[in-house]
């Protein structure tokens, strides 16, 4: 029997409360092919050593290629890039056409186009129900000045600072 007082919708609803960021994450597949996806779990989880995490979620089709890539590059978006992150949540088979790419270590597909980018080794995988948490060590990270992509009641949004003088 569940505890739970509330259903799936509901905790999506009140998750979605929750502004976050939105990444493209990248790697390569076995067969070394470029594979990406837009996540908003990442977040940062030290600086010293430079650790930050993702979750991947089982349903999707590069699932496989994440939990067993030892390297994977996040590319936080700016505000301009709706259309990347809709074309990275896609079904789609080849992400990549069309899109210009760069080599990054390992081999890793980075995206020229960000506003800030991390070349991580998995450190980590732990499990997190229906997700996989990915845990990577920063290697390398490129930044960028830029109005940030935000994902918050289920759509997207820009993100301008407030005036000094504003008072919540």
């Amino acid at each position: 029997m569940s505890e739970t007082r509330f259903d799936s919708r509901q905790l999506r609803e009140a998750l979605g409360a929750f502004a976050t960021g939105v990444t493209v994450v990248t790697t390569r597949a076995a067969d070394g092919s470029p594979v990406g996806m837009t996540v908003n779990s990442f977040t940062t989880v030290s600086l010293e050593p430079p650790l930050v995490l993702w979750s991947a979620h089982r349903g999707v089709g590069p699932f496989d290629a994440f939990v067993s890539a030892d390297h994977y590059a996040v590319h936080v978006l700016h505000a301009g890039q709706r259309g990347i992150a809709d074309h990275f949540a896609r079904s789609i088979h080849d992400k990549f056409t069309g899109i210009s790419v760069r080599s990054g270590i390992q081999g890793l597909p980075l995206l020229d186009d960000y506003t800030a980018r991390f070349q991580c080794r998995m450190e980590r995988r732990l499990e997190g129900g229906d997700h996989v948490i990915l845990l990577g060590l920063v290697l390398a990270l490129d930044h960028r000045p830029g109005e940030p992509l935000i994902f918050h009641t289920g759509d997207y949004h820009g993100c301008q600072p407030m005036d000094e003088g504003h008072q919540p």
